[in-house]
């Protein structure tokens, strides 16, 4: 039966049973012929579960995805995972070490293929996670990073920069990470403030009775040291450039070099130069020729070239040694405690090694420039517009990529080497063969080292639509000619340099145009405090959880409405508590609505009738939510679309227009009004669901599957929510003045209300309402004094030119003016209730003394965290609040 909803809303059989249904109908893939609407998914790591920030990013895609595709727009929502190289293979080494077996136990097609197993199971449990969250992605489009036909576009891609110049071989300073045993790039290398030392070490300089002093927080470095550099202008040191001294420890003779790049005011104005193991001396030892003298090795530990005694030794433990020995022969002048940043691995936690290594990079310059241009040109736009200028600060100072790693998983260089050390880059082992020239049975060897995960996601917007690179095989591409470039990218700020930026530069550069026309930026979800979740931390939210604890649409609407531009989001499980009591308003409402209908579903005859004021309240109020909510969304102002159905649903459509219509939908006699009120009751609340459905999917649908039955036309009614349309704004029904009055009669009966609730009167208490006002508004109110009486429990509501002496009374006035005063001899003990008013507004003043004589002591604002202050200040807006009310209920009494 249609009015059979159970009593209570019970999310997870309502969530298991729709989306199955929407899959198997094949809703989420495009149709029709309407304007391209595409989105493609950040692709999640296959390294286990799904976090919150990706329930929030999913979210805000899928209300975008839902409303275009009821629009009417041919809307596509690409899925898709990464292979995420450095992050997967820690994930698989670990398992194996489990087992006691090494990465190196295993031969690499060995390796590969546990990693394989790892990723069906792991992408197994991404696809589960996000059928549970209900978005509404083309599964039958689903991509992985290292599908054959991604992969063939990053050989394409690959041979083609290398063919331009742009991609080359060489040995240059990089970031090595002795723990993972790879390269990593500036980006993977998260910067942490450290407590160490400064050490002034003390160089003589030969055939002279002085020494020259400099400063450094790596002493183990000193043993590759082969210069000594100043500025040319620094008077200190002029009569020195061109000496030598004496390498303390290692007995070495190195030059005094003069180099503009030293700065004169910084420490002593001299600087050790160790060209193999600091990025700066790098490039000074190649202005300069100096000898490279690698000491620290690849697994952190000192090589052979730092001498005896220290050859084997930890880098941290050779310091100490090397400490210990310049202390003896007199060359550690003093230590000073010192605080800086040092560059640690992203992945591992490990301190970087900056080490000079044989890599791959990418010149990303040229292909920078044009990105920068297309977005100054506004071809795409970030939203917020702030984030422009981090952008542009990035790339108008971007280095050279280094693409390579030295893992086994990931996509290999495909650069192969003939026995005479020949290098061909090519597609194929074959086309490699071809171009050196060597026959089918010659030796060949491939590149060991696989590329930067960041390289193939960079092609994500174009791979993931099968481009080739072959102009004719592109263009007979439907999916790619009719979805590229895509509409919009939902992603965090934490990723626009390693992602978004690529992304641009790759796209503008392969495909002559951008990857997508706005970027959506996010920030981060943090807990309920506004701290950061970490497992360390014990603070992590599994989406899951709450997804099974509140429903997933009351998590799902609570994170988009808490998206104010790219603000952080406090995740508090108070307002999914609250959106889940939201999903159970929306829920009686319909079982009242249902509930009342005929057990026959058929449309209900449209009402001919004069509407009441009610009926075009609701209708202009539900006109202008539409316009409102639609406004919204073309801005991806989600907290604002969010707010305006919560409170046009609850307020405005439960607590008032139902009880407003209530005694009329439910008259036990069958006559045209009780008709005419159920039709607009349910037309509103069909129209309503619509709004509604791109945000909380599951409950919308089982509830407009019921009420639309008495709506639609069979033979039009769509066979799902998410293919019906998107209702548009009906200007027409707009009607600023039934606004106007209804809400006059809504501020009287709320202030009575407001009333009863300040003097502690029982809901059995009939009170008597008198106001005065002017003419227009007392018939107005009295024209609606059926409602009046019965929502604000009244025995009798009294017009007056002014109001009398009523004796002991409540008064106050609303917004349009209108003086109200309700009697309350009986009803109240005058005596006792000033007395619990003074009470309470003594407790309350206290409170805010206590609280301002915390936030107004000096430096608490500067020092305290963010969250702190900003919870201060939520406690004292609420007391001084409270304490507000409290005075105008005790001023009544006077």
């Amino acid at each position: 039966m249609p009015h059979d909803l159970p009593k209570a809303y019970e999310p997870k059989h309502i969530e298991q049973k729709w989306y199955p249904f929407w899959e198997q109908g094949g809703y989420f893939q495009p149709q029709g012929t309407g304007q391209p609407f595409c989105i493609v998914i950040p692709p999640p790591n296959v390294t286990g579960s799904l976090h919150m920030g990706h329930a929030l990013q999913h979210a805000l895609m899928d209300v975008l995805t839902r409303w275009r595709r009821m629009q009417g727009r041919c809307t596509l929502w690409l899925p898709g995972t990464d292979h995420a190289g450095i992050a997967t293979q820690m994930v698989v080494e670990k398992q194996l070490a489990a087992e006691g077996i090494k990465r190196t136990d295993l031969t690499r097609a060995e390796f590969e293929a546990r990693v394989w197993a790892w990723k069906a199971e792991s992408g197994g449990t991404i696809q589960r996670q996000m059928r549970l969250e209900g978005v509404s992605v083309d599964w039958s489009r689903e991509r992985f990073t290292l599908d054959e036909g991604l992969s063939q576009a990053v050989r394409e891609v690959f041979v083609r920069l290398y063919e331009e110049g742009r991609i080359y071989r060489g040995a240059y300073m990089v970031n090595w990470s002795p723990k993972l045993q790879t390269a990593v790039s500036d980006l993977e290398v998260e910067m942490k403030e450290v407590r160490g030392k400064l050490y002034h070490l003390a160089y003589p300089v030969i055939g002279r009775e002085e020494t020259i002093i400099v400063a450094t927080t790596r002493p183990e470095t000193m043993l590759g040291d082969t210069a000594v550099a100043v500025h040319p202008a620094d008077d200190r040191y002029r009569h020195l450039i061109g000496q030598r001294v004496r390498l303390p420890i290692v007995g070495r003779d190195i030059p005094i070099i003069a180099d503009e790049a030293v700065e004169i005011g910084f420490g002593t104005g001299a600087v050790k130069v160790t060209p193999a193991h600091d990025p700066n001396d790098f490039e000074l030892g190649k202005r300069h020729g100096l000898e490279f003298i690698v000491v620290i090795g690849k697994d952190g530990t000192m090589t052979e070239a730092a001498g005896v005694g220290f050859a084997g030794l930890d880098r941290f433990k050779a310091r100490e040694k090397v400490i210990q020995e310049l202390a003896e022969l007199g060359a550690l002048v003093r230590v000073e405690d010192y605080t800086h940043n040092v560059g640690h691995c992203q992945r591992s936690g490990v301190p970087i090694e900056p080490l000079v290594s044989e890599q791959w990079f990418l010149d990303v310059k040229p292909l920078a420039e044009k990105a920068i241009a297309a977005v100054r040109e506004g071809r795409t736009r970030f939203i917020p517009g702030s984030w422009e200028k981090v952008y542009f600060d990035w790339m108008e100072n971007i280095h050279p990529w280094c693409i390579s790693r030295q893992l086994w998983w990931g996509h290999r260089i495909p650069a192969w080497y003939a026995p005479d050390g020949r290098l061909a880059v090519a597609r194929s082992e074959a086309e490699a063969r071809h171009k050196l020239g060597l026959p089918d049975d010659a030796p060949m060897t491939q590149d060991e080292d696989v590329l930067d995960t960041w390289f193939s996601s960079a092609l994500w917007a174009f791979s993931t639509f099968g481009w080739t690179g072959d102009p004719a095989r592109d263009a007979a591409n439907p999916d790619l000619q009719h979805f590229t470039p895509t509409d919009v990218l939902v992603t965090g700020f934490d990723i626009i340099f390693f992602w978004v930026a690529r992304m641009m530069m790759m796209s503008l550069h392969f495909t002559g145009d951008v990857p997508f026309r706005c970027v959506f930026v996010t920030g981060l979800v943090r807990d309920a405090h506004g701290q950061k979740m970490s497992k360390t931390k014990g603070n992590v939210i599994d989406p899951l959880e709450v997804f099974e604890k509140y429903g997933t649409d009351a998590v799902r609407f609570s994170l988009v409405s808490a998206v104010t531009g790219a603000n952080d989001i406090k995740l508090q499980e108070s307002k999914m508590e609250a959106a889940r009591n939201f999903a159970n308003k929306i829920w009686n409402a319909a079982r009242f609505t249902l509930g009342n209908l005929p057990d026959l579903a058929a449309p209900l005859p449209c009402p001919d009738e004069s509407p009441s004021l009610a009926d075009r309240w609701m209708q202009s109020r539900l006109a202008r939510v539409t316009a409102e909510v639609t406004e919204a969304l073309e801005n991806f102002r989600f907290h604002d679309a969010t707010l305006t159905l919560y409170k046009f649903f609850w307020n405005d459509f439960c607590d008032w227009y139902i009880e407003l219509v209530k005694p009329v939908v439910s008259a036990a006699e069958d006559t045209p009004e009780r008709t005419a009120a159920r039709a607009r009751l349910t037309a509103t609340l069909e129209h309503a669901l619509r709004l509604l459905h791109p945000f909380m999917p599951f409950i919308t649908e089982e509830l407009w599957q019921q009420v639309s039955r008495y709506v639609w036309a069979e033979d039009e009614r769509p066979s799902s929510l998410c293919i019906a349309p998107y209702p548009q704004a009906a200007v027409a029904d707009l009607d600023p003045e039934a606004e106007r009055q209804m809400e006059a009669v809504i501020n009287l009966i709320s202030r009575v209300r407001n009333i009863r609730a300040e003097m502690n009167l029982p809901p059995s208490a009939q009170v008597e309402v008198h106001f005065a006002a002017d003419a227009s508004l007392s018939q107005l109110l009295l024209a609606q004094k059926p409602a009046i009486l019965r929502l604000a429990r009244a025995t009798a509501v009294v017009a007056h030119d002014e109001l009398p002496d009523l004796g002991f009374c409540a008064c106050s006035v609303t917004p349009e003016g209108v003086r109200l005063a309700l009697p309350l001899a009986g009803l109240v003990d005058a005596q006792a209730e000033r007395a619990r008013l003074e009470k309470e507004i003594a407790k309350h003043e206290k409170a805010l003394h206590q609280l301002l004589e915390v936030v107004n002591r000096p430096g608490f604002a500067e020092r305290a965290a963010l969250e702190v202050v900003a919870e201060k200040q939520e406690q004292r807006l609420a007391l001084e609040t409270q304490l507000a009310v409290l005075r105008e209920t005790l001023a009544t009494f006077g």
